[in-house]
């Protein structure tokens, strides 16, 4: 008998053919409005672009391209601004010794870029310095949105799509090819409109005034030069011993030296792995490496490598003549507190804190929809917890957290949410633990009698 009919012989009515499901219509790509402008090289070209500039309305959309991965400095190869009233401009700063006249021209204006700690640098290098700022990645981050690349939040808020296709090209090329330049333009296309849409969402939310203190707190951004940088060398878990560690310092500082001589990314002279091969052989014992020796390793058959084996020959024979007390060690004593895995060794009472702090703080950023390292570092969270003021008056101690989160820098809005939520947390790690009560004592009545009833 058929699957399709049932036992009493009348046909099933046929299954209805199921609808492949709609794929929704992909989103119009963002295209130039205005097409795509001559690149400024000239000194003529960019008087005639800060007139432009000086005769636009509101703020004004800058980015910067840099040769990440090809080049060691961080300087702008390309410079993109875009204001109403005045159209899109590419600069070329690599073609003039001063911008002087463009920050002229920007004086003034508020400024607004995409992940502003990554162009702020290379264009304060050239002397560009904003007078306000906004920045719409962290806006994003402030209201919440889980993604908050530049693209995501143009499809996302304006609801057009983006090419990426150049995003890690290298930007020193001269000439720079039309379709580079186009993709430059798009990323400034788009700024001043999603600008007005996250501001007017940051008003609708309250948290307008955050954001103000974090963009201007961002105008005074320098990024701090990590100390002991050869340490973040890949692969050096696998050295073994101080004196192969002496070994790993001493050729990154030789290879950072000649990437810095020749702004060429360090990695495109040595890799990591060269360095930790060589550093990994060094450090056996009666093993002395030439330039011969040097050439069998893995990672020293480039042309790089050989250009330079006698100063990677030298750096080796520094190395091994260091005494016991020049040998960096494993882990270096820092300024900061212990690994956070290591408190309840060290201080069971400080573990309690930072755990009660990081619950808190959680539930903040929770209620408050940002991510919690928005509403306060995790440096600094773990600083305040290792080591916090010494009062224990709850008043007094509100006061002293919220003039120690102050002077490390952290912003007035953070610190009205903050503090009295991590004053609780150390008074309430410190608090003594309530003593069990004893077991009643069992009654006469509570035992059997024994009678059988």
């Amino acid at each position: 008998m058929s699957d399709t009919t049932p036992t009493d012989g009348t046909p099933l009515p046929p299954e209805p053919e199921t609808q492949p499901e709609e794929q929704p219509e992909p989103l119009p790509l963002l295209e130039l409005s205005d097409g795509l402008p001559p690149l400024t090289d000239t000194e003529p070209a960019l008087a005639e672009v800060c007139e432009r500039l000086a005769a636009g309305t509101g703020p004004v959309a800058i980015d910067a391209e840099r040769a990440s991965g090809y080049r060691y400095s961080q300087r702008a190869y390309l410079i993109q601004l875009r204001r109403e009233g005045s159209g899109t401009a590419l600069v070329d700063p690599v073609a003039f010794e001063s911008l002087a006249p463009l920050q002229e021209a920007l004086e003034g204006t508020e400024w607004i870029l995409h992940a502003a700690t990554q162009d702020l640098p290379c264009l304060n290098e050239r002397g560009l310095v904003p007078t306000a700022l906004f920045d719409t990645e962290l806006a994003g981050r402030l209201l919440g949105y889980p993604r908050v690349g530049l693209a995501t939040l143009v499809e996302t808020l304006i609801g057009r799509r983006m090419k990426k296709e150049h995003s890690a090209a290298d930007w020193s090329t001269r000439p720079l090819p039309q379709s580079w330049l186009e993709y430059a333009a798009l990323d400034v296309e788009p700024l001043v409109e999603l600008r007005d849409r996250l501001a007017a969402e940051l008003e609708e939310t309250g948290k307008a005034e955050w954001a103000r203190q974090e963009f201007d707190a961002l105008r005074s951004f320098k990024p701090t030069p990590r100390p002991d940088a050869w340490r973040r060398t890949s692969g050096m878990h696998r050295v073994r011993g101080r004196r192969g560690l002496a070994a790993v310092r001493a050729l990154w500082q030789t290879r950072d030296a000649i990437a810095t001589e020749r702004d060429v990314t360090p990695g495109r002279i040595i890799p990591d792995s060269a360095i930790v091969a060589a550093a990994t052989a060094a450090s056996e014992e009666g093993v002395v490496l030439d330039r011969s020796a040097l050439r069998s390793l893995q990672g020293f058959h480039g042309r790089g490598a050989s250009r330079y084996s006698s100063q990677w020959v030298e750096a080796l024979r520094e190395a091994a003549a260091l005494t016991e007390n020049e040998l960096p060690s494993r882990n270096p004593r820092g300024d900061g507190p212990p690994p956070p895995r290591a408190w309840a060794d060290k201080d069971a009472v400080a573990a309690e804190r930072l755990r009660l702090a990081r619950e808190a703080t959680s539930a903040l950023s929770r209620q408050h929809g940002l991510p919690v390292e928005n509403l306060l570092t995790p440096d600094l969270l773990r600083r305040l917890m290792w080591s916090p003021p010494p009062a224990r008056d709850p008043g007094d101690l509100l006061d002293a957290v919220v003039d120690r989160l102050t002077a490390d820098g952290a912003r007035p809005w953070q610190v009205a949410l903050t503090a009295p939520v991590l004053v609780d947390a150390v008074l309430q790690a410190e608090r003594e633990p309530e003593p069990e009560p004893e077991p009643d004592e069992p009654t006469d009545q509570s035992v059997g009698s024994g009678d059988g009833s």
